[in-house]
């Protein structure tokens, strides 16, 4: 009987919490409490555990409160109920989502689009720069080892676009820079 509450209850969440996880929060209480799963105590205490853990909040307290429930199988079952509605929604989008990307007027938004987002991502990465590169004082300083880093990472991309033909993954990008950073500073 505990899996199938956990099941919908859970459900119930995932299809009606809207906002974000701390929206979801106030569902989650009313839900766990009405079915006696935990007192306000231990809801209040589940959420600073949840919030304190890598992932998603809602997906978190789902997994802490049908594992505390049910064992293995109920956090199983309320992390599927909690993430399920979610799935299926953006399931739908995506369906409907690639049959709109062939009409042509939603390919022309698009293309219309796609030159502002490269400008906002070029403008922001430009600031970013700009500001870790200066040191904002009376004087403005230029932070050397920030230009060395910048420089090397921008050499890095360079390279690997003449020498390799590809570009580097952003993700060895961050770690090139944790390495520099290390090094350096």
């Amino acid at each position: 009987m505990i899996y199938l509450e956990l099941l919908w209850g859970f459900f119930k969440v995932g299809c009606f919490a809207f906002g974000g996880a701390y929206g979801a929060i106030p569902i989650i209480r009313d839900i766990v409490l009405a079915y006696g799963w935990m007192d306000d105590e231990a809801v209040t205490y589940m959420i600073a555990v949840s919030e304190s853990t890598p992932g998603p909040i809602m997906v978190n307290m789902a997994t802490y409160i049908g594992s505390s429930q049910g064992g293995f199988w109920g956090a199983v079952l309320a992390t599927f109920a909690v993430v399920l509605p979610a799935f299926v929604i953006v399931l739908l989008i995506m369906i409907l989502l690639t049959r709109a990307l062939k009409n042509k007027y939603v390919q022309a938004v698009i293309g219309g689009i796609k030159p502002c987002i490269i400008g906002i991502i070029l403008s922001t990465g430009a600031y970013m720069i700009g500001k870790n590169l200066l040191s904002v004082s009376e004087a403005a300083l230029v932070d050397t080892r920030a230009v060395v880093i910048t420089a090397l990472l921008f050499t890095a991309l360079l390279l690997s676009k003449v020498i390799l033909k590809k570009k580097l993954s952003p993700i060895l990008l961050i770690v090139i820079s944790a390495v520099l950073g290390v090094i350096i500073y």
